[in-house]
């Protein structure tokens, strides 16, 4: 069992026999009654977002996430497959759980799964790829790092903001978090 004195952001909790994602949370003291925790949950599976307040000193049912290193293969359509590098089987994950990550899949990518039991909860890529510019605006000489960005289209069709001297075919480093462009590869 969890409890509401050991809620950090990312801890997942079972509610409602769904798993959610603690995103935010505050305790928050009132006068002459029990504090109540105000949080904001992630929905595992749906991704929607809802606020909810629990009684300081509520438990929850703990949840034992495993992770494991997992091969992106290909998608078709809204669906990403990919191979559990451990047991050597597919797994099947929808456009919804990946979200803007997705953006940044390179076949034949490695990256971390989180189960919770058989099932994948999440998909944890590396903090930083390299993706090769497929189109963008050429650059001029004399273009410097500090002057401004364009528009790069990269090779996962992300469209992403470069510096003016990057030119179609350069491979730049892009930081998956943030979706934002680090250096030159």
């Amino acid at each position: 069992m969890i409890s509401t004195s050991q809620f950090k952001n990312g801890v997942i909790i079972k509610l409602n026999n769904d798993l959610y994602e603690i995103l935010e949370y505050q305790l928050v003291k009132m006068q002459q009654r029990q504090p109540i925790v105000s949080t904001k949950l992630k929905n595992i599976r749906s991704g929607n977002v809802l606020e909810q307040k629990f009684r300081s000193g509520e438990k929850f049912e703990d949840v034992y996430l495993e992770e494991k290193p997992i091969q992106y293969l290909y998608h078709e359509g809204d669906r990403y497959y990919f191979m559990d590098s451990e047991a050597y089987h597919e797994v099947v994950v929808s456009a919804g759980l990946l979200g803007e990550k997705a953006n940044f899949l390179k076949e034949n990518s490695e990256a971390r799964g989180r189960y919770c039991g058989d099932q994948l909860i999440s998909v944890e890529l590396p903090s930083s790829v390299v993706l090769q510019v497929k189109e963008t605006e050429p650059g001029v000489r004399g273009d410097t790092a500090k002057s401004g960005t364009k528009p790069a289209k990269v090779e996962t069709g992300a469209t992403i903001r470069v510096p003016l001297f990057v030119s179609s075919g350069d491979s730049i480093r892009v930081d998956t978090r943030t979706g934002q462009y680090l250096e030159r590869a």
